[in-house]
Order: C-alpha cells, then structure tokens, then sequence
C-alpha cells in the first residue's frame, strides 16, 4: 500500500484541475501515471452488484497460467502459508482470460504475489485499465490523485523534492508510520483481487508488509471463535473525506457508512476472515464503545505483533504486487529520508459483498441490499442493547 498524497502551494491549478508542480513533473519518467486532482469530477453512490470472481474459473494446477509461460517459470514461497515470488517466466501483460482466471485463483491461494521484470507500467493507462477490468469495476477512490483522464486508478506518490521535508512530517507527531489496513472497507463491495504497480521506488526501503488473517482467524481459540462470529462493524469514509477538504483536497463522491462482517467467509478458499480495518472499522455492533475499543485493539495487536504470519514485499523496477484484500492487511513502510521518490499505481477491482457464511453468499441479491442500505443510518444510531434485532 501506500498513502494519499494532497495537494500543495506549488502544485498547478488549471480550470479546477490540479497536478503536480512543474519542478516536480520534470522528475519524473513516467508522467503519464503522475496523480492528478480533479476537483470538478463528481461520481454518484456505488450500487450493488453481483460480482464475478474470476478465481472460481482458475484451473486448481495453473494449467492456462503455465501454458502462457515463457520459458520456465522461476518462482519461490515467500512463506510456506504467505506470498510467493514470480522472478521470471510470466509476463501479467500478456495473459489470455483463462490464464487470468489462474492468476486470480493464485492470488487468492498465496495471499500476496510478487512479480518481478513486469512491462504494465509501460503500457500506459488505457490498456492497464482494460487489463484490470477483466477482474471486476474498478474502484474509483473518493479522494485521491488519479492519472489524467482515468479516475479508475489510485496513484500513490511520495513527493521527490520535498521529501526530507515529506519524512519529517511523517515522524513530527509520530514514533512509528505504520499503519495496518485493507483497502477502502468502508465501500459496500470493497475490492479483493488488487494490482500494485511500482513505477518508482528509493533504492532501498519503502517496502509493503502484510499480514495473513486468514491465519490469524485460525489461532484464535474455538471459544473467542464463536464469540466473534456473527459480530457485524461499522466502517465509515467521514473522516478520511474530511480530511481531504480540510488538507485542500477534493470529494469525488459523498462519504459513505456501511456495515460489515467481523468475520468474513472466503467464497474462493472457503474459509473464515479477520475482517479488520483500524481507520474505517470503527465500531462492533452490540457491543458498547469500551468493549468494542477493548476487542478490537486486541484483534489489531495479535494480527500485526504475529510476525510468524506475514511477509514484507520489496519494491524493484518493473516489479507488480498482486494481493488479495479480503484475506490480507498491509502497510507501507516509510524509512527512507532521501530525496528519492517513492511512485506507483493501485488497480483496484470492487469484489462481492462482505458476507459471513457460504448461504449468506449464495442468496445474497443486490436489489435486497438496495433495500436494507436505506436502514444504515438507524441501525448506527441504535443502542447495542437493541441493534441486532434491527440487523436480523
């Protein structure tokens, strides 16, 4: 992952369009996938939809994704149960649909893999879009910068000539930057297959770490187990949108609550989820705001104190993370003071509706969940005492 950037004194304002400075542009090789800030953009509420998972079409060998090969393919296991690395032999650019299928299914099965020697940056953003819709709509990020021209995409830049000023701010209040997430939870259909695509990275540093909550779900005692089970959470965008406008940004659509499984049920690998996000998952229902503060700090601290279920990715050129952001949390890593940039590109596909079992999947009907949206704002404002049986 990474953080969203907001805009600046120098920065170009153009008819309501803002980029970046033309000192800073000049830094760049790419400008094509520099962000940019379009403030007269204004995108309507997301409806619900039923998602295609491409992974449940994977070959369970990766047949189609080993016949798209290009010599041998020259891989490793990150961890034995997290990431696997793809060095050489698999070019993302050129895959067919059914290898496409494969690769969803991989991702959902390894959690995070790391494809090094990747032309997709080169490609431009016509064509990375039309390669990152196959999997689902693209996310369009309510705040952040985009390229010109393609809102569907989730720029993550760290400015390059002010980056010593850039990393004492990010220390000035702070110990440590770290912070834990999956991506936009607070959406009805938050994405799950997601593409990184690194465009400019520091020599050294500035690395993803993840965490595995499928793993983290499993080592809980069967007794907690059934005691998370079935609790629902209120995630919300209030603040991160109110922090754009008060930082100069901008709101490309209203803010949203919505509320979703703690834990969730994978409809690829079938299993059960930590559902967590410490920005936008503010609040378990039922329960009251000690208890819900209480159990959630405790969730958080097992999943990112376990280093004995995570990896950290690093970044090369032409390198491009695949994740799946149902079953992971990651952070960027913000450890370099130099004035190097850090620049890459989020593709992010909207996935199914969190849900927390098989028969809530398989019955799940969008026009339903049109219905029940209109509730949200009472369910939120009810007493824990009486707010499941609104829920039921």
């Amino acid at each position: 992952g990474g953080n969203i950037i907001h805009l600046s004194k120098e920065d170009e304002n153009i008819d309501g369009v803002h980029s970046l400075s033309k000192d800073e542009k000049t830094l760049s090789n790419n400008p094509d996938w520099l962000p940019t800030w379009d403030s007269t953009q204004k995108f309507p509420k997301l409806l619900p939809f039923k998602h295609i998972d491409r992974a449940l079409f994977g070959d369970a060998e990766y047949e189609n994704l080993f016949r798209a090969a290009d010599g041998e393919i020259n891989h490793r296991e990150i961890t034995p149960k997290l990431g696997t690395e793809v060095k050489s032999g698999i070019q993302l650019s050129k895959l067919d649909d059914k290898a496409k299928n494969d690769l969803a299914l991989l991702v959902a099965k390894r959690g995070v893999v790391v494809f090094r020697n990747q032309d997709l940056k080169d490609k431009g953003p016509a064509f990375v879009k039309e390669w990152g819709e196959y999997f689902g709509p693209l996310h369009i990020h309510p705040t952040s910068g985009a390229p010109a021209g393609f809102p569907e995409f989730h720029v993550v830049y760290r400015r390059a000539g002010k980056n010593t000023k850039e990393n004492e701010k990010t220390f000035a209040f702070r110990n440590q930057n770290v912070f834990w997430h999956s991506d936009v939870t607070y959406e009805l259909q938050p994405p799950g297959f997601t593409t990184f695509i690194n465009i400019k990275t520091p020599e050294s540093g500035g690395d993803t770490i993840f965490a595995d909550t499928i793993e983290a779900y499993d080592r809980l005692s069967p007794q907690l187990k059934k005691i998370l089970d079935g609790l629902k959470v209120a995630h919300t965008s209030r603040e991160q949108a109110k922090y754009s406008i008060s930082e100069g940004g901008i709101e490309r659509r209203e803010a949203v609550d919505n509320i979703h499984p703690l834990v969730r049920w994978h409809p690829v690998l079938k299993k059960k989820v930590l559902f967590l996000q410490r920005g936008f998952g503010r609040r378990i229902l039922g329960l009251k705001v000690e208890e819900s503060d209480y159990l959630l700090d405790f969730l958080f601290s097992h999943v990112e104190s376990a280093h004995d279920l995570q990896l950290r990715a690093n970044w090369e050129e032409g390198t491009v993370v695949l994740w799946d952001n149902r079953r992971v949390i990651h952070s960027a890593i913000f450890d370099w003071d130099t004035t190097a940039s850090r620049h890459a590109v989020r593709v992010t596909p909207q996935a199914e509706r969190p849900v927390a079992s098989e028969e809530e999947y398989l019955n799940w009907d969008p026009e339903v969940e049109l219905k029940s949206q209109e509730h949200i704002d009472q369910i939120l404002a009810t007493p824990p005492a009486e707010v499941y049986e609104l829920l039921e």
